[in-house]
């Protein structure tokens, strides 16, 4: 008989796996997905267009806190944890629960579910969200693009929409992001490529994603998502470690994963961080993978207007300032360096705003830029318009006028890696 399977998930990961390692596999019966951390997503079906044969009614997806009533109901054998950005603590508690309700716990590895391609790859993944993923994506690009590549880049999967219409979606300009509807989470990841005359690829199938951007491609740039590791073999696997959060890159799951298969860390953010932190992160790393090559970084910033002393509300990137912890990102940064009168957005917040306020306490001089569906984003500019800012300082990645209708100027804060002395990345791309 086939083994009974559920995977638990939040969109991304859980896909992957069932799609390269489960999908038309008939010593496994997929009963179920369970979600979590992604508002609005249950309540759904895993498509029968992407499930394959043995699932010609697709697959449901439940909420996770129903997980060990599920695995009672339908007899499950193996749960299969799929999704990323959690303690190893949070992961074995997760674990407790379903041995408890009588399954086993499983956890999927690099050669189950990682895709070959025909084309050279390179991996930019991340101890924890926030680590600075998109700068070294970027400087990446820059380089490559300078000795005449053709670079796509692959992006994490971020697929809250029709399933099935998203299985592969391509980015190419901005009326792309209008037409797939796109959030502002994943905006913030596609827009930078956008701006540099790049194509980037994202969906539910990273098999058939791959095959067509392989297409235009002479390398693949495979740009992770939270902390998660690569969904494709990659020749160059590089992964960004935070000197502000030293001792993640032991103790969340998967990022150590992309620690240990590292063949390049970056430690970036050094100019915020204490020199015994960045110590303290080089002995972790080379404790447990002394063979990678280590780079120091600043994430250098830079301002696109005045700021200097105004009475400022501070947005920045959603998810490194909710599940990836953060109480801040470049946007306060560049505030506080400017002397700016920073706001409370607290007494501003409403709707789902508001929500994410009281989910995530460590948060109080910036308002997280949440915007997966219709009503966050109006309640986004609503606690932006409500404020009493003079204006508003973006920490995002993406130009906020594009999605809101914004009462006060928005000035925009970009930020850059800037390595320190060799090795570097044009070192290592040289060798590559």
């Amino acid at each position: 008989m086939a083994t009974r399977v559920i995977i638990m998930g939040a969109a991304g990961r859980d896909f992957h796996n069932f799609n390269t390692f489960f999908r038309d596999n008939p010593n496994y019966e997929v009963v179920c997905f369970t979600a979590t951390q992604i508002p609005e997503i249950t309540d759904r079906k895993y498509p029968a267009e992407l499930a394959g044969r043995l699932y010609p009614k697709g697959i449901p997806i439940y909420e996770e806190k129903e997980l060990a009533k599920l695995i009672k109901e339908h007899g499950v054998d193996d749960v299969v944890f799929s999704y990323s950005d959690v303690s190893h603590r949070y992961v074995m508690d997760k674990a407790s629960v379903v041995n408890a309700a009588g399954a086993n716990f499983r956890l999927l590895g690099a050669d189950a579910t990682m895709i070959k391609s025909s084309k050279p790859v390179i991996a930019v993944c991340a101890v924890r969200t926030g680590c600075g993923k998109s700068q070294t994506a970027r400087k990446i690009v820059k380089l490559l693009k300078g000795k005449g590549k053709k670079i796509v880049a692959i992006r994490h999967p971020m697929p809250y929409g029709d399933l099935a219409k998203q299985a592969v979606q391509r980015f190419a300009t901005y009326e792309d992001l209008d037409k797939h509807e796109c959030t502002i989470e994943e905006r913030e990841e596609y827009e930078p490529y956008i701006e540099r005359g790049l194509v980037v690829y994202a969906g539910v199938d990273y098999g058939a994603i791959l095959r067509e951007a392989e297409k235009e491609a002479d390398i693949i740039l495979w740009d992770g998502g939270n902390n998660d590791f690569s969904f494709y073999h990659a020749d160059l696997y590089i992964t960004v470690a935070d000197p502000l959060r030293v001792g993640h890159e032991l103790s969340y799951y998967p990022g150590e994963i992309s620690a240990r298969m590292a063949d390049v860390i970056i430690i970036n953010k050094e100019n915020s961080a204490e020199q015994e932190n960045i110590g303290r992160l080089v002995k972790n790393i080379k404790k447990i993978n002394p063979a990678a090559k280590i780079i120091h970084a600043d994430s250098a910033l830079s301002v696109d207007g005045d700021i200097a002393g105004k009475k400022a509300l501070v947005v920045e990137d959603g998810p490194t300032t909710t599940h990836g912890g953060m109480a801040y990102g470049a946007g306060f940064v560049a505030a506080k360096e400017a002397a700016c009168q920073i706001i409370d957005p607290r007494p501003f917040a409403v709707g789902s705003i508001k929500a994410t306020f009281e989910k995530f306490r460590h948060l109080e001089k910036v308002l997280p830029a949440i915007g997966y569906f219709g009503q966050q984003l109006k309640d986004l500019e609503e606690t932006i318009n409500k404020s009493d800012a003079e204006i508003v300082v973006s920490g995002t990645p993406i130009d906020l006028t594009r999605v809101l209708n914004i009462n006060k100027p928005i000035v925009r804060v970009r930020y850059d890696l800037a390595e320190k002395g060799s090795p570097n990345l044009e070192e290592i791309l040289k060798d590559f």
